[in-house]
């Protein structure tokens, strides 16, 4: 039987440490099965609002519960680091020769710093169990790629709760936050769960800009832009470019008009989500011109990196078509003969909406 006293002073320096990490919320959550939360990922998944992502659905018994992906796993340690942007996410809507790029992906790739910090506790946590007579543990950690629910388990945690647009809501950091789980055999206590504050409130809902939620808490992501611009392969349907603006890298608008991001303090991000100043309201034109090589340099260290040139490219070109810029031109034309026809037929899509095309 784990002594519940100590555990709990344990938990009350792990805390402090998670703090020091750069962490600034921290709970339980039970790693027993959810029922009901497993019936709405299968009903999500077979109704293929998950799209290209494969993965979802090839990995859907290891997502039911934690102890489907481990089984020795007692508890699963939440975790959650600010990213609060200082300036307001949707400000370049009206600057069309700008690229938008979503907050979250201005500054470092947030695996790469989200998964040191979690390593890092987790040695402390190892080291201080058995200091303390708990005796030997074993972790695993987690950040966004692996088949763990993370937004409801840190909803179960306390972190915060599942907003109607998906994604976790917390009262002191707003929606953004990065998340990370440490899973382990050590029984904790867990929650208690944080309630659902969204109330009559919609704002996520009328945001969209391609109606990507059918329903309050369901998000249809053939239709999300984020999805659209970094997951989904191949052309981009016709149906949600104009909608996709400038941005090329993601979409804030559901999560930048929560309410609950007036709570929400820049002073708490994390430094190294700071915006790279080439990235926070870059030329369409400087990006419509980089090739593999400029790809892979200009962002070395950022999440973007993983989507590849082409894709970011097919991304650029939509947003050059919708900018209206007539000194676009000539960098469109260019690349309707790229190599990769997925970025050939965005070209000639663009320079039909710049009416260049005879």
């Amino acid at each position: 039987m784990v002594d519940e006293q100590v555990t709990h002073e344990l938990l009350e320096d792990f805390e402090r440490e998670s703090q020091a990490a750069g962490f600034v919320a921290f709970g339980v959550a039970p790693v027993a099965a959810d029922v009901p939360r497993a019936g709405h990922l299968r009903a999500w998944l077979d109704a293929g609002m998950h799209g290209q992502m494969g993965w979802m659905a090839d990995r859907f018994a290891h997502r039911q519960s934690p102890q489907d992906l481990w089984p020795e796993a007692r508890s699963v340690i939440c975790l959650g680091m600010s990213y609060a942007p200082a300036h307001d996410p949707l400000a370049l809507e009206a600057s069309p020769e700008l690229a938008r790029i979503s907050a979250y992906a201005q500054g470092a790739d947030y695996h790469d710093v989200v998964k040191k910090a979690l390593k890092m506790l987790a040695r402390w946590l190892v080291a201080e169990t058995a200091k303390r007579g708990l005796g030997e543990i074993g972790v695993k950690v987690f950040t966004d790629t692996a088949p763990v629910m993370e937004k409801p388990l840190a909803a179960a945690s306390g972190l915060g709760w599942q907003g109607k647009h998906t994604n976790l809501v917390s009262r002191e950091h707003g929606s953004w936050l990065f998340l990370g789980e440490i899973y382990t055999t050590l029984e904790l206590a867990a929650g208690p769960p944080e309630a659902d504050h969204c109330g009559t409130c919609r704002a996520c809902q009328d945001a969209c800009p391609t109606d990507a939620f059918p329903a309050p808490y369901q998000l249809d992501a053939r239709r999300c832009i984020s999805y659209l611009t970094i997951e989904h392969k191949g052309p981009i349907p016709e149906e949600f470019r104009k909608a996709i603006g400038n941005r090329i890298y993601g979409c804030d608008d559901c999560l930048a008009v929560c309410p609950w991001n007036k709570f929400a303090q820049a002073a708490h991000a994390h430094s190294k989500f700071l915006p790279r100043a080439e990235l926070a309201a870059p030329e369409i034109a400087d990006l419509l011109t980089l090739d593999d090589a400029g790809f892979r340099a200009l962002f070395s260290g950022s999440p973007i990196k993983r989507i590849g040139r082409d894709r970011f490219v097919r991304n650029c070109l939509i947003a050059a078509g919708n900018s209206g810029q007539v000194e676009l031109l000539s960098l469109v034309e260019d690349l309707r003969t790229d190599p990769d026809p997925v970025v050939a037929e965005a070209a000639n899509w663009a320079a039909v909406k710049l009416r260049v095309i005879p």
